[in-house]
């Protein structure tokens, strides 16, 4: 087969961004491979997505926040991340642009990019969840306008996009594919040195520097609470980002809980376990699809709150990827107020003594799982991705 080169330019931006470009990137260079196509990867992520074989413009996963006071740190950050993405996009046009959640980074790139190259083919994958927030209507027909196509992870999503005009197609959630690589629960904890008797409870607070401030003081002191009740439990921490270690070990001292961070295969500190408390984010789908139970929870700074329910007059139906997949109450969420170290710590000792509330949670598991799609999601994304050349 006749071999020719072909660039695709990939935005995206946090830890959870970066690790689902990364995937991306990984199925576009096996399709490349397979179709003598010679893929020039260009991309604004995060180290994943390098070792995945992209060239990373800049890195995006050290500039992200969520919450409206905690974004105004990162204004000119990504102000300038924003005007590399247009240079590099001026001087180099490519093939395709792929877009990545990322929600208002990459508003203005699509925009920008749909109107100095009309005839380049810009894809959404991983769309913003206006579908959630519904906030915002005049960025979503932004959205819908410069968009060639939605490639949708979600139903709900799916369903949001195609009744405002866009032309959207229903992929299935990547984590289907990734969960299917990860360490079975037995071999996990056999890594670990996990005994049998021994409860493992994963501990998730961060993926973003402000989520430390937020997040961890609840969650460890929920740790203390459950190491009280609970002699023969042990916590695992899996490093999300290298920089935080320091900050946890420290906390892990001043609670005096029995923890262990796992930076190297931290993967295993997830799989092993028979509970985690986690933060809001996409790991919760991912423990969902590796079914383990979860208590789920955010909090903001109080001038955020405060905004979000005053002023932007936000109000959500859920906030974890579980519960909005199926529109119902599967994990329990608390979210600023009620995210107290004593409410996390009640919710967690139901979840591991209660077996009649445990295997509830299996079952509406089970039933979200069949929701989210069928293996081969990546797959069928970088075919569409390659539809566009």
């Amino acid at each position: 087969m006749t071999t020719n080169a072909k660039t695709i330019f990939i935005s995206t931006g946090d830890v959870s961004g970066d690790l689902q470009g990364a995937l991306l990137v990984t199925a576009l260079r096996q399709l490349g491979e397979k179709s003598g196509i010679d893929l020039n990867i260009v991309a604004l992520g995060g180290s994943k997505m390098a070792a995945a074989g992209a060239t990373i413009l800049a890195d995006t996963t050290v500039i992200r926040s969520i919450g409206i006071w905690e974004a105004i740190a990162f204004i000119i950050p990504t102000i300038q991340v924003q005007n590399v993405a247009k240079k590099y996009l001026k001087t180099t046009p490519p093939d395709v642009i792929v877009l990545i959640d990322y929600n208002t980074p990459n508003a203005v790139i699509g925009n920008y990019a749909k109107s100095v190259f009309p005839d380049v083919q810009i894809v959404y994958y991983i769309a913003p969840q206006e579908w959630v927030w519904s906030i915002n209507n005049k960025r979503t027909a932004t959205i819908v306008k410069f968009t060639d196509e939605i490639l949708s992870i979600f139903p709900a999503e799916a369903n949001y996009y195609a009744e405002r005009g866009a032309n959207v197609k229903f992929v299935g959630h990547p984590l289907i594919d990734r969960v299917a690589t990860l360490p079975s629960r037995k071999v996990a904890r056999k890594n670990l040195g996990i005994a049998d008797d021994e409860i493992a409870i994963a501990l998730i607070p961060a993926s973003l520097k402000q989520e430390l401030k937020y997040l961890v003081p609840a969650i460890f002191a929920a740790a203390q609470q459950i190491q009280a009740k609970l002699p023969n439990v042990r916590f695992w921490i899996p490093l999300s980002r290298d920089v935080f270690k320091a900050e946890l070990e420290r906390a892990i001292q001043s609670y005096n809980i029995n923890a262990t961070i796992v930076a190297k295969n931290a993967d295993d500190a997830i799989c092993a376990a028979d509970l985690a408390i986690a933060k809001s984010g996409t790991v919760n789908l991912e423990l969902a699809l590796l079914s383990i139970p979860q208590v789920v929870i955010y909090r903001f700074s109080k001038v955020t709150a405060w905004l979000g329910r005053n002023v932007f007059k936000v109000e959500v139906p859920f906030m974890s990827p579980p519960n909005l997949v199926e529109m119902k109450n599967i994990v329990p969420e608390l979210l600023q107020e009620e995210a107290t170290s004593d409410r996390i710590a009640r919710e967690s000792l139901e979840l591991i003594l209660n077996q009649s509330r445990r295997n509830q949670m299996l079952a509406d598991y089970h039933q979200m799982q069949t929701a989210v799609g069928n293996p081969g999601v990546c797959d069928r994304v970088a075919a569409a991705i390659f539809a566009k050349f």
